[in-house]
């Protein structure tokens, strides 16, 4: 994974964090609630596709016949 997507995946996670908290406080209306859980969602997803590209780097890795070479593949499928 690249330095550029591993900060998106943990600045995603931080913010995810946030808005559980946020909505575990209780203290948001309804609107706002619904508003927070949409970003969170957005948020889960960003993570999600971030996990799979890791996953799927992995899975090249080990699939080399033992020889740890990468394999550029298309990430397009993830958006």
């Amino acid at each position: 994974m690249s330095t550029k997507k591993t900060l998106d995946f943990e600045k995603s996670l931080q913010e995810l964090e946030g808005v559980v908290q946020a909505l575990e406080n209780g203290d948001l209306s309804l609107e706002e609630s619904l508003k927070t859980f949409e970003s969170g969602i957005k948020l889960t997803r960003t993570c999600q596709a971030a996990l799979q590209e890791a996953e799927q780097r992995v899975n090249i890795l080990l699939e080399q016949d033992g020889e740890q070479r990468t394999t550029e593949f298309d990430t397009s499928s993830l958006d």
